[in-house]
């Protein structure tokens, strides 16, 4: 109980109920649309934003997000250039990102400690203006997801038929990836850029083996997330564990449990 009324420990919650929200949804849609590694490549494109944003003295979540936007827009264009080779555009951009953190990590020596948070998650040490940030996005991507939801639906099942019905595709295609940009640099404080595609993948995955209609899967995506990142918290809070690392396993051990579950379904 001490735990709860730590003032540190109730900002961990609502930051990571916030994100837990935002983070598997955008996932959903992700891996809906073949693109589960894109998560990756904007992380670590972030961090090396943050890395900056230490070296000149500026919010480095800010420059991190304008960082994922940059490379959002970055892999889009790619992807239209390689339609066929649509991968390339991760692969290219993930390159990019970790050349220019290196560097960046060269040139400041004396942050690397505090880069290192953002790699492996800090969110025992979020403060007022980190839960604004993460609330505004969260915000910002509930609304957006709501008001185009049916657009969303028919751009992840099918690209090729959602441009046939007129569907302005390149358009949504950049939305998502800056909703995904949005999402990922309000993550990386909590759950670390190194994990913060398990938290936008592994509860898709685990959707996908229990749902059976896609509303059914926006359902259990949100609630799989938010009972890792709430359970997560807690269990490291009491053992004194890793939160970020807490929450991915915890997520890896709810997936071994949805496959299991959808063996026994197909059974019956």
């Amino acid at each position: 109980m001490d735990l709860l009324t730590a003032e540190f420990f109730q900002r961990a919650l609502i930051g990571g109920a916030l994100i837990a929200v935002t983070a598997p949804l955008m996932g959903l849609f992700l891996v809906l649309r073949r693109l589960a590694m894109i998560g990756d490549t904007l992380s670590h494109v972030s961090i090396a934003g943050v890395a900056l944003g230490f070296l000149v003295g500026v919010y480095p979540v800010a420059v991190g997000l304008v960082f994922a936007i940059a490379a959002a827009f970055g892999i889009e264009k790619l992807r239209r250039t390689y339609r066929t080779y649509a991968e390339l555009s991760i692969a290219i951009i993930m390159s990019g990102g970790i050349a220019l953190a290196s560097i960046l990590f060269t040139l400041g020596m004396s942050f690397n400690l505090n880069v290192n948070s953002y790699l492996f998650g800090s969110i025992y040490t979020l403060d007022g203006v980190d839960l604004i940030v993460i609330a505004a996005v969260t915000a910002v991507v509930l609304a957006v997801v709501l008001l185009h939801r049916k657009e969303l639906f028919l751009l992840s099942f099918d690209e090729d038929a959602a441009a046939v019905n007129g569907l302005p595709v390149r358009y949504f295609n950049s939305m998502i990836s800056i909703l995904t940009a949005l999402v990922i640099s309000a993550a990386i404080k909590i759950v670390g850029a190194l994990l913060v595609s398990a938290l936008l993948t592994i509860p898709a995955a685990c959707s996908l083996a229990l749902s059976r209609s896609f509303r059914q899967a926006v359902v259990i995506v949100v609630a799989i997330g938010e009972a890792a990142v709430v359970a997560g918290l807690w269990i490291a809070g009491v053992w004194n564990l890793a939160p970020g690392g807490t929450v991915v396993l915890l997520l890896i051990a709810m997936l071994i449990v949805s496959l299991t579950l959808r063996t026994r379904m197909t059974r019956v």
